[in-house]
């Protein structure tokens, strides 16, 4: 006992301090991207024709945050000179149209405000739901649960049944075989309820986009959504901040 005591004193606190703190990722993560708009229209139509997720609108120079997957080709192909990738990582929004760079992402605390705030401020509890991906958005919002992280100290908890949560989390394009096990799942949530998209194959399809193996992503006249986490996947930290700026601030 005096052992593991002196390891605990000896290791101190691990949890993070955000939000009271702020949080800077390594220069490596790609988050929210700068465009500049005075670019060559040669590099404009380079990155646009080498997006692989047809993500990039060469009109109006924007990027389609619910259908990017971060790779980084773009700012690549540009140098830089074009997009660049910033540590951001606050990127959540309430509409899907705000995930386009040239439409701009609206304060989530003032929406929250609005619809969110006094029903779920005080304690959200979440059922996520895997539509079929690629396991990569499931394991960063496991990583949630950890110490570093600590989610339950906000009152947001993941649990076991949809009869016992206020909403869900879906990650994943829904495939054939979970469209079915999605739509029930949503209707055993009680009233209210929200829908969050997790991950840029919830939202847009992701790399799955166009196979014959899914259904419909979960904003295309599938579920109305209330929350929208781009990325591929989105960090934690993206997710972590677009919770508490949505249903706590």
């Amino acid at each position: 006992m005096i052992k593991t005591l002196f390891n605990r004193f000896e290791q101190g606190c691990k949890t993070s301090a955000y939000p009271r703190k702020p949080v800077f990722l390594p220069t490596e993560y790609r988050g929210l991207p700068i465009i500049d708009q005075q670019c060559s229209e040669a590099l404009v139509t380079l990155c646009y024709e080498n997006c692989p997720q047809d993500a990039i609108n060469k009109e109006k120079r924007s990027i389609d945050l619910g259908k990017c997957v971060f790779c980084g080709a773009c700012e690549k192909l540009s140098e830089g000179n074009f997009i660049k990738f910033t540590n951001n990582f606050e990127m959540g929004v309430a509409e899907r149209d705000f995930l386009n760079t040239d439409v701009g992402m609206p304060d989530l605390a003032e929406h929250s405000k609005k619809h969110f705030k006094k029903l779920f401020g005080r304690s959200l509890q979440l059922r996520q739901v895997s539509a079929g991906g690629c396991n990569s958005c499931e394991a960063d919002l496991n990583v949630l649960n950890t110490p570093v992280f600590d989610l339950s100290r906000f009152g947001i908890n993941f649990v076991a049944s949809p009869r016992h949560a206020d909403g869900i989390m879906v990650t994943g394009p829904v495939s054939k075989n979970m469209k079915t096990a999605l739509l029930k799942t949503y209707e055993a949530l009680p009233t209210p309820k929200v829908v969050i998209a997790n991950g840029a194959c919830a939202i847009s399809g992701g790399p799955f986009y166009g196979s014959p193996e899914i259904t419909d992503w979960i904003d295309h006249h599938l579920l109305p959504v209330d929350l929208f986490i781009p990325g591929c996947p989105p960090h934690p930290m993206t997710a972590l901040h677009a919770l508490l700026k949505f249903f706590k601030k």
